[in-house]
């Protein structure tokens, strides 16, 4: 889901052009070659993970006898490069894109989409049920989940220590502790919304923990509107109150992703409220002890949003679809599974073994969370974005920064989500 610096993204376009022979665009898929597949993927949060997972695909490559033409494009390109390159008939064989009916479901009705469902069966992929439900269209199984997330707010121990500051109890405690912060000179919570997803994350968050599971899954279903009034109260407490109270960077929406991540890493900030894909990043690249909590509810700890990430699909043109199968059964084996989980911190969306995993206690605790949430053993809330319509995100992404910038109520952002939700559903 993230993003890095400039200075990132130029070394894996370098890198990932050194692989593939292109120079940034997407590789063409296989001229009828059977045996030779192009795979696109987003780039990794970190540098070094490419090089991992070219030696990891080496692999595969030497057991098979099939050749895997790795690419990488930064994550706002690839939705634009694949979709024009898949309509044409030239984008890749496999590829990793956002699951959803706001995602994956847009390129499923417009027929792009190689249909999996008997390679389910026939390789019996134990993907778990939930997870299935997500890459699912018109009773056709369409991908293979490849992520497992939760969302909440990462805090730096040290400075919490160091402003005699526990964990949030509930949402005024959290109030307080920004306050705290604030007044010490320290941010109070990284946050940059300039490309827009940001926004719909933090909601999550706070939908979360205000109405609880069943109460999102209502929303999402449409049996309660968006415009209620435990919506607009969510979106009034982070975007409006918080904003205008100095708990966030100044003029959040000017800032990135990637330069929100770094006032955490650089301990201008105290807090950082993302997702559990940080959690590789943020090892590599700060220099304190991490927790990770939930989004505190008005009176409670609250819950944590969580559900599917992106998910890996094949071209419905493909030239190659039995080496593509035999690829996708291949990323599903436990050994890569294994790997995953050790070297990217990245947990599949099926059962893994994680016994003997040497982890840190930060991805240790996510470990832990995912593995409840996928066995239905906790009370998680939902990502909003992979749920809803591509019509309903963009209101969302747009609505949201608009109270960020003071142009619009959080009742008025409320009433065009449930408008969105309407027109995009036919409710």
């Amino acid at each position: 889901m993230s993003k890095r610096t400039a200075l990132a993204i130029a070394t894996l376009v370098a890198a990932a052009s050194a692989l593939t022979g292109c120079t940034g665009g997407v590789a063409p898929s296989a001229s009828g070659d059977s045996n030779t597949i192009t795979y696109l993927i987003a780039q990794p949060d970190v540098p070094e993970n490419l090089e991992k997972m070219r030696q990891e695909i080496a692999g595969f490559e030497q057991s098979s006898g099939i050749t895997v033409q790795l690419d990488v494009l930064p994550r706002e390109q690839l939705h634009t490069v694949l979709q024009t390159q898949l309509r044409s008939g030239s984008g890749p064989d496999v590829f990793s894109y956002d699951t959803g009916p706001g995602f994956a479901g847009v390129l499923a009705d417009a027929g792009l989409l190689h249909d999996l469902t008997d390679a389910y069966a026939q390789n019996d992929w134990q993907i778990y049920d939930w997870a299935r439900e997500r890459v699912t269209f018109d009773g056709k199984v369409l991908g293979v989940p490849d992520q497992v997330e939760t969302l909440g707010i990462f805090y730096n121990k040290e400075l919490f220590a160091q402003h005699g500051i526990t964990e949030p109890a509930n949402l005024a405690e959290l109030d307080a502790a920004a306050a705290k912060l604030k007044a010490a000179g320290v941010i109070p919570i990284a946050f940059g919304d300039q490309e827009g997803w940001q926004g719909g994350h933090l909601l999550s968050m706070g939908l979360a923990s205000r109405i609880g599971s069943q109460g999102m899954t209502d929303l999402v279903e449409g049996r309660v509107p968006w415009s209620s009034p435990e919506v607009v109260a969510t979106i009034s407490t982070f975007f409006d109150e918080f904003n205008r109270k100095g708990y966030l960077p100044e003029s959040a929406t000017a800032i990135g992703y990637d330069n929100a991540n770094a006032l955490f890493y650089s301990g201008q900030a105290a807090m950082n409220a993302t997702g559990s894909w940080l959690v590789s990043d943020i090892i590599n690249a700060a220099d304190f002890e991490v927790g990770f909590i939930p989004f505190p509810g008005p009176d409670s700890r609250g819950i944590y949003a969580g559900g599917l990430g992106a998910g890996t699909f094949v071209s419905a043109t493909t030239p190659a679809p039995d080496a593509a199968v035999r690829f996708l059964d291949w990323l599903q084996s436990p050994e890569h599974a294994v790997f995953d989980v050790t070297e990217l911190q990245s947990i599949p969306a099926f059962p893994v073994d994680t016994s003997g995993v040497d982890a840190g206690p930060l991805f240790t605790q996510v470990l832990e969370q995912t593995s409840k949430m996928s066995s239905g053993s906790g009370d998680f809330g939902l990502n909003i974005d992979v749920l809803t319509t591509n019509q309903f995100n963009e209101a969302m992404e747009g609505g949201l920064q608009s109270v960020l910038t003071g142009d619009r109520s959080p009742q008025e952002v409320a009433d065009a989500l449930q408008a969105a939700f309407e027109q995009s559903t036919g409710s």
